[in-house]
């Protein structure tokens, strides 16, 4: 089996996946070229390259592609799915990662820490200028999404004594009661009572733009603001006119349309300017670089030993009306081939299956997953196999 490693990882990746086959380090390949050096690669490794369906389309062996992160917005996730290749990734190896960084930024913000560092570099001695920070005791902080980095981040915002507010769309009050947090309706309830805002979203289609001019003008003057999960979810036009109109101090880790690569130039000075601000470099720890390397190998380990990675995210979820099939058989051969042959005949599509051996090697248990339920007769037929011990549906 062949490994594309597109994307700079640690060594220690590559050695250990070299038990499993060839690997390709190939970091430097553009997005563009991606899919001219796939070649006959069966599992695509990338951090934060572009797996455009043209890559995919173009990759005829390609079975496994891997986001060593959580994300996969970078990755063209219905074109892999329409050729039957897995989409996996890493969920909650950078949560610690990620959470440390935007405690840090809330409260490098309020004490104006990068500004204050860059005055002093220039041969600005500003104290009364710095001196005025509004401290973070007992103030509220609301954070937008409670999933494993945003619950990570209240944790934190607790240990400095702040109030947690939450809002996302999964969570109730019953479980923010559960949690220790306060709970938010709606997204102007939280950016309403809170004097900081973090935001902790996956980029989707309906997060695309969420937090724009309403959000802002709902917020309470001088509140700070930040972003270390997508720069697409947040209108950046509106984020500067609250900058400028109601004093709203921010801090971001990600922008939209990002350079690509680890070196490139930068042209969103103005926004930069305005704000507290880091390369994206929320996910980037020794810490967290060991957690997914780790979990990388898992999944390809997986992947080798048994045909189906772990941490798989563009399986179809199974239907409501979906018939289960139970099947204990005799293990001789031929038997499933006359049951796949029978449903085969009525026009049934199996959409799972799977068949397990006992110890003793003489009998099985197979469950299939049906589109549709199987007539009387078909069910009739299959009893009457003498290789067929019994028949659930």
């Amino acid at each position: 089996m062949k490994i594309l490693i597109a994307d700079k990882v640690a060594d220690e990746m590559i050695t250990r996946l070299g038990a499993f086959g060839a690997v390709d380090y190939n970091p430097d390949v553009t997005a563009e070229n991606l899919a001219g050096a796939t070649g006959d690669a069966a599992v695509l490794i990338v951090r934060s390259k572009k797996v455009t369906a043209k890559t995919i389309n173009a990759a005829t062996h390609l079975s496994l592609v891997i986001r060593a992160g959580a994300g996969v917005n970078t990755i063209d996730l219905r074109a892999a799915s329409s050729r039957g290749i897995y989409v996996a990734n890493c969920p909650g190896m950078n949560t610690d990662a990620v959470a440390e960084l935007a405690t840090g930024m809330l409260i490098a913000v309020d004490r104006g820490i990068a500004d204050a560092t860059l005055a002093l570099r220039s041969g600005k001695w500003q104290k009364e200028r710095f001196g005025k920070a509004k401290g973070l005791k007992g103030r509220m902080i609301g954070i937008v999404g409670t999933g494993q980095i945003g619950l990570a981040v209240a944790k934190r915002a607790r240990a400095l004594e702040m109030e947690v507010v939450a809002w996302s769309r999964s969570l109730t009050p019953k479980r923010a009661k559960e949690l220790g947090i306060e709970y938010a309706a709606t997204l102007k309830e939280l950016a309403e009572r809170s004097d900081a805002v973090t935001i902790h979203l996956a980029l989707a289609d309906e997060t695309k733009g969420l937090i724009g001019e309403q959000f802002f003008a709902a917020m309470k003057p001088e509140a700070i603001f930040l972003n270390t999960s997508r720069g697409e979810i947040v209108d950046h036009a509106a984020l500067m006119k609250a900058i400028s109109g109601k004093g709203i101090r921010a801090g971001l880790d990600v922008f939209d349309k990002e350079p690509a690569g680890g070196e490139a130039a930068f042209d969103q000075t103005a926004l930069a300017s305005a704000v507290t601000c880091t390369p994206h470099i929320g996910a980037s720890t020794d810490q967290a670089t060991e957690a997914i390397a780790n979990e990388v190998f898992n999944i390809v380990r997986s992947f080798a030993e048994t045909g189906r990675p772990t941490n798989v995210v563009n399986l179809r979820a199974p239907a409501k009306d979906e018939t289960k099939l139970v099947v204990r058989h005799f293990n001789r051969v031929g038997v499933l081939s006359r049951v796949l042959t029978k449903l085969r005949d009525e026009g049934i599509n199996i959409e799972e299956m799977q068949n397990s051996i006992f110890e003793t090697n003489l009998a099985a248990c197979c469950s299939l997953s049906l589109d549709k339920r199987p007539s009387e007769a078909t069910l009739k037929a299959l009893e009457g196999d003498p290789d067929i011990i019994e028949i659930t549906l």
